[in-house]
């Protein structure tokens, strides 16, 4: 299968925090081809960084059955998907520039985490796969998302020995009897959660609900998405920014607790718990330091700061080992 190019330089698109960031769990990393490979858009897809352009496959989708289109003559804008994905719409040299203006830690974090883009996602994804992340890590998330597509989504293709399915519609996770499936396939109470938030989504209105969270104030779509079951302000403010536009959203972790403490925060040092005030006041500096897109702001700090990414000699972001531990005094 032959490669297409999209026109989008190195330093404008950093597949690996974009990709292994904690954005999406659906993409994994070929590290002896440096290849990634995903899915989204009911589509699987393959991206390759070149020198001057990024490069990739479409290995299978469902987008290409006429009932999914109307029109046997229609064909999908696969490129157009892809762009609007990874919001090339927006010039991240511009922002990255605005950005580093108004923060001098923005400015050092920028020059080594260049690229660093908000995937545009699809809400019903996006939700219930922050469902998961709750009091969870990156691996165990990726494969309770797997989990729910191949039990509960459709059979995309067949790729080198590997089946890959689709997100599955929110009509398939809301029936009671998911729970327990959910349950004996090891979500624990996560699974409760997520039947309970389909059977409200579909209520509502089903997956269009959430083309008028798109179109309230960012503080009105996050107040109805906590009225889902088990849904906070973290996980809220996590799809107000990765699928509803709200790019001024910015999710409040411990971790990015620990990085407002001790940057721009001196007085909230040495807290225990992040209460609902803390959380606020985060969000709200940053909103006021970055404007509307502070959430994208803060997720190249936050990659700066995490510990799966270092940089190495050749000015790229490498995943480093095992930090090492301490010795004993």
């Amino acid at each position: 299968m032959s490669w297409k190019k999209l026109n989008c330089q190195p330093h404008d698109l950093q597949l690996l925090a974009t990709l292994s960031g904690g954005q999406s769990f659906r993409w994994t990393h070929n590290t002896e081809t440096d290849e990634w490979t995903g899915i989204f858009s009911k589509t699987v897809w393959k991206l390759k960084q070149a020198d001057n352009c990024l490069l990739y496959q479409v290995l299978g989708s469902l987008l290409n059955f006429p009932e999914n289109n109307g029109s046997n003559n229609k064909k999908t804008n696969f490129k157009k998907l892809l762009e609007n994905y990874l919001r090339l719409d927006y010039d991240l040299k511009e922002l990255y520039k605005d950005w580093s203006n108004k923060d001098e830690l923005f400015k050092s974090a920028g020059q080594q985490f260049y690229g660093v883009r908000m995937l545009r996602q699809e809400p019903v994804e996006n939700l219930f796969s922050f469902i998961c992340s709750q009091n969870n890590h990156i691996s165990r998330i990726s494969s309770m998302v797997e989990k729910l597509c191949t039990n509960y989504g459709e059979e995309i293709c067949k790729h080198e020995n590997t089946v890959h399915y689709s997100f599955p519609d929110i009509e398939k996770l809301e029936c009671p009897k998911v729970e327990t499936q959910l349950r004996n396939l090891g979500f624990g109470y996560r699974a409760k959660f997520i039947q309970k938030s389909a059977s409200q989504i579909v209520e509502w209105g089903g997956a269009k609900w959430f083309d008028g969270l798109q179109n309230m104030k960012y503080k009105d779509a996050k107040c109805e998405l906590m009225k889902l079951h088990g849904i906070g302000p973290k996980v809220a403010d996590c799809i107000c920014l990765m699928s509803l536009n709200h790019l001024e959203a910015l999710p409040v972790d411990t971790h990015v607790y620990q990085i407002a403490a001790q940057n721009y925060l001196p007085h909230l040092r040495g807290k225990k718990n992040v209460t609902e005030k803390m959380y606020t006041e985060i969000g709200d500096h940053f909103r006021t330091l970055y404007g509307d897109m502070a959430g994208w702001a803060h997720t190249i700090l936050f990659c700066s700061d995490l510990k799966k990414f270092q940089l190495g000699d050749n000015s790229q972001v490498n995943e480093c080992s095992k930090p090492k531990r301490k010795r004993k005094k």
